[in-house]
C-alpha cells in the first residue's frame, strides 16, 4: 500500500504547496526526480537542499544543533514544516525514529506518529542488505516498507509489502564537465503515488543512521 500524496495531504502538505513535477521515464512510468544536496543554504547550519528538474527549491533542512540531533524538521521551499522526525527515547524502541506530519510542539504528547522507522540490526537479520523498516504503529510485527541497499554508496531502494520499488536513491552522474559530484549530491526518484516529501524524510533518517 502506497503512502499517497492524498493520504498525507492534510497532515503533511498544504493543498496550495508546490509539489515536485512528475516526469515520464523511458519505460512510460511517471515519477518524481529531485536532486539532493547534502548542505544547508544557511552557512551556520548543517542540512539538506533539494531542487527539482526545473531548478526550483522544493525541500530544505536547516539544523543548528551539532552532533546527532534528537529532532529533524523537513520544510518545503518556503520554509513551512511538512514533517517532524524525532529519535525515540523509549528503551523498547532503540534505533527508532518517530515521524509526524507537519510541525510538532516540543512538549506535545497528543500527536501520534504517522510512521516509525527502525534501523535494521544485522545480527538479528539474515538479510544484511536491509537498512531499515518502516511501520505504521510501534506495535506492528509486519513492516509497511523496507529499505535496502547501501546509503554510504547512495544506492538504496524503498520497497512496499509487495516488494514494489516506490522510491530510490541513486548517485548523481559520476562526472559532468570534469566535475565529480561525489556523495554530497545525489538523486532521489519517487514513483507516482508515493509521497515525495515522505521519501525525502526517509533520506534524512538514513543519513542520521548511516553517516
Amino acid at each position: 500500500m502506497f503512502i499517497s500524496r492524498k493520504s498525507l495531504s492534510r497532515s503533511v502538505h498544504d493543498e496550495h504547496q508546490e509539489q515536485p513535477e512528475l516526469v515520464e521515464t523511458r519505460g512510460g512510468n511517471l515519477c518524481t526526480s529531485v536532486t539532493v544536496w547534502r548542505k544547508s543554504l544557511i552557512v551556520t547550519c548543517k542540512g539538506f537542499t533539494v531542487i527539482d528538474s526545473n531548478g526550483n527549491l522544493v525541500y530544505r533542512v536547516d539544523t543548528y544543533v551539532g552532533g546527532r540531533p534528537m529532532e529533524l524538521v523537513l520544510m518545503d521551499g518556503s520554509g513551512k514544516p511538512i514533517l517532524t522526525m524525532r529519535r525515540s527515547t523509549n528503551l523498547r524502541l532503540v534505533g527508532t525514529w518517530l515521524i509526524y506530519g507537519g510541525e510538532v510542539g516540543e512538549f506535545c504528547t497528543s500527536e501520534k506518529p504517522v510512521f516509525y522507522l527502525k534501523k535494521s540490526i544485522n545480527i538479528l537479520n539474515a538479510n544484511s542488505n536491509v537498512l531499515a523498516y518502516v511501520y505504521r504503529r510501534s506495535s506492528d510485527k509486519r513492516y509497511a516498507y523496507v529499505i535496502e541497499g547501501s546509503y554510504s554508496h547512495r544506492s538504496c531502494k524503498v520497497l512496499d509489502e509487495t516488494k514494489r520499488v516506490v522510491a530510490e536513491i541513486r548517485p548523481k552522474d559520476a562526472l559532468k564537465r570534469g566535475i565529480s559530484f561525489g556523495l554530497e549530491v545525489f538523486v532521489l526518484i519517487v514513483q507516482a503515488g508515493f509521497d515525495p516529501g515522505y521519501a525525502m524524510g526517509l533520506v534524512l533518517l538514513l543519513d542520521q543512521m548511516f553517516s
